[in-house]
């Protein structure tokens, strides 16, 4: 029953995040970033601009902004592959661990770098309008620690 869903789950994802042109754009400034909902594998209320590649392509480089907005939590999970992160605007919050703690997190105002290595249980959050831009090899996977904090399993 399950793989059914998962394989829906993941055509839809190629399809929110199809593979980018030969003459696809490779510079942008602030005015032609396109932003569009996220993924359902965070939660809602965040917005999503794919700058290269494909993140949901089986292989391959990919550079994405998020946008979140102030107060937004995305709940203890991991990643299989590494994740870059950059603060571009606002102020992200980082915690470690499989529960969210406000006491062991630390915040990363714009200019901040951090990257995640795989299977690193991480929760995160913003303060302020927060945007960040994540790079790393596809495909990009969401392991929450606790499945019942997967956005995309509710319905």
């Amino acid at each position: 029953m399950r793989l059914p869903f998962l394989a829906v789950l993941a055509l839809s994802f190629t399809v929110s995040f199809a593979t980018q042109p030969a003459n696809a754009q490779n510079a942008f400034t602030p005015d032609q970033v396109k932003w569009g909902p996220a993924p359902p594998f965070i939660p809602a209320g965040a917005q999503i601009a794919v700058l290269e590649g494909n993140p949901m392509a089986e292989s391959g480089d990919y550079t994405i902004f998020l946008k979140m907005p102030d107060g937004y939590k995305v709940a203890p999970h991991t990643h299989p592959l590494r994740e870059n992160v950059t603060v571009i605007s606002g102020t992200l919050i980082v915690g470690m661990g499989d529960k969210w703690d406000d006491s062991k997190t630390m915040r990363f105002p714009a200019g901040s770098f951090a990257y995640l290595d795989p299977d690193m249980h991480h929760y995160a959050g913003a303060s302020g309008e927060t945007v960040i831009q994540i790079h790393g090899q596809s495909p990009v996977k969401f392991n929450y620690i606790n499945p019942a904090d997967d956005p995309s399993m509710k319905k």
